[in-house]
């Protein structure tokens, strides 16, 4: 009748839309989504990566030496904006949508990234920490918005490797940085040149992707539990996917606001858990791997300098990201649904206190006398840092957090990783030129991977094979205020 608005009670064990998201099985629009978002992230690493290379080419470039402030600047710059970039595109995506924003994070990337490159004058250091600061913003949104629509597009059983290959893309990004760079210098371009091309090929990848993931429609998750707009969920997940479906789509909402959800002690300390180990797993990184170049000196003879110099640090950063940093992402990834979140993240902070602690103690390792024990032994803490927290504290933040408050979740949770990357880089600089040096840094990052340990056992799940309205606490938000799945016109009424 005319009027007369239906009222549809969800029965949460009835197939509904979201149980057959949840159930499909991995098929080409998992791998599509996959490679729109990854290479995304491939872009992230490259960038955040490259800038220790570009630093040590600079003076070969005609540039003024940068003192240590100014490096430590240049090099973490980034990480700090990438703080701000998080959480604004994370509490955009959940108060305008994932499709509204996504893609606008890579144009402000590309920006960035083209702006370093060919708008910096010679020994203009404090513009291209400028350009740095937007390609920050871009980068922070990347880590918010992809693994929020990854996850949401994910089933059950493979979520973990899927959003998992999203992040390793990363671990190419890594590896790209100090072969491009070494591609480059053998070529024997002029070293102005170098540095600028190594910023601008940042921009490329980004652009081949923005306008996949502008074309990209909202995620049926989204439309059901934020917009309760069932008609627009079902079109969305056909045309998308591919798939046929004759399953309800029912719009059942949560009516907490985001603040009033993450407000509760549950997300709180969830929210803690993930920004906390991420924070202290950041540090650990990216002050290794951006001053790489300038960790790896203590292994060259003190007659290799100039440019040899860069080219030998820069063959061992490439052999380390290669054979050991590679392979633990990847690793991670394709076991984490058997192994499960958990497991892996407390393992690899294990490893990393002990392969730290070791370089720490035995500081006589640390010179040219030493080269291969010291690989090995921090090659080991790279793999770990991979098999271990790096891959898994990008999983979790959009697994844990309901759907309303998933996109600032991620967000937040990455703004504490770039937080604790941009503190770990800004300090690590000054801690190595400083009288505790490189043996005393070791001994930091050992003391701050055993706190990974601890947050990690006290604060996280195991997402490990669990409905992600289950493991977020999306179905007992529904519970408890007695949601109904209502149509988009009662919605709307």
């Amino acid at each position: 009748m005319p009027g007369l608005h239906l009222l549809v009670i969800m029965d949460t064990k009835s197939k509904d839309l979201i149980s057959e998201i949840n159930d499909a099985k991995t098929s080409r629009f998992h791998y599509k989504t996959w490679v729109i978002a990854g290479l995304g992230f491939f872009t992230d690493a490259y960038d955040l990566f490259i800038i220790g290379v570009v630093t040590s080419l600079l003076v070969f470039a005609g540039w003024n030496k940068l003192s240590g402030l100014e490096t430590s600047l240049l090099d973490s710059t980034a990480l700090l904006s990438a703080v701000i970039g998080a959480l604004i595109f994370g509490r955009l995506l959940d108060k305008l949508g994932r499709k509204a924003i996504y893609g606008l994070e890579l144009i402000i990337l590309v920006i960035g990234a083209l702006g370093s490159a060919f708008l910096t004058p010679l020994n203009g250091v404090y513009i291209l920490i400028a350009w740095r600061f937007i390609l920050g913003i871009g980068i922070g949104g990347d880590y918010a918005t992809s693994s929020t629509i990854m996850a949401e597009y994910s089933n059950t059983k493979s979520r973990g490797k899927l959003v998992g290959m999203v992040f390793s893309m990363q671990s190419l990004g890594l590896l790209a940085g100090p072969l491009v760079s070494l591609g480059l210098i053998y070529s024997g371009m002029s070293p102005s040149l170098i540095w600028k091309l190594l910023l601008a090929f940042g921009a490329i990848p980004a652009l081949i992707v923005v306008y996949y993931r502008r074309k990209m429609p909202e995620t049926p998750k989204y439309s059901l539990r934020v917009k309760g707009d069932s008609q627009t969920a079902q079109k969305n997940w056909t045309k998308y996917t591919g798939l046929t479906t004759e399953v309800q789509a029912q719009d059942k909402v949560v009516k907490e606001s985001w603040t009033q959800i993450l407000r509760q002690k549950k997300f709180a300390l969830t929210l803690l858990g993930t920004a906390g180990s991420w924070f202290l797993m950041d540090w650990a990184l990216y002050g290794n791997s951006i001053m790489s170049n300038s960790m790896l000196s203590v292994l060259v003879p003190s007659s290799v300098t100039g440019m040899n110099h860069l080219i030998l640090t820069t063959i061992y950063s490439a052999m380390v990201f290669g054979f050991a940093a590679l392979p633990g992402y990847w690793l991670a990834t394709f076991t984490i649904d058997r192994i499960g979140r958990k497991p892996i993240q407390i393992v690899g902070f294990t490893a990393m206190a002990i392969t730290f602690g070791v370089l720490g103690i035995f500081h006589q390792l640390l010179s040219s006398a030493y080269v291969a024990p010291f690989l090995i032994i921090y090659g080991l803490s790279y793999f770990f840092i991979e098999f271990g927290p790096n891959v898994t504290t990008f999983i979790y933040p959009p697994e844990v957090f309901p759907t309303k408050v998933r996109g600032f979740g991620s967000g937040a949770s990455a703004a504490g990783g770039k937080m604790g990357a941009f503190i770990g880089t800004f300090l690590n600089v000054l801690i190595v030129s400083s009288s505790i040096g490189e043996s005393g840094l070791f001994l930091i990052l050992a003391f701050l991977s055993a706190l990974g340990i601890v947050m990690t056992v006290l604060l996280l799940p195991e997402p490990k094979k669990r409905d992600l309205e289950d493991i977020s606490g999306e179905d007992e938000l529904l519970s408890a205020t007695g949601s109904k799945a209502v149509t988009k016109t009662e919605q709307n009424d």
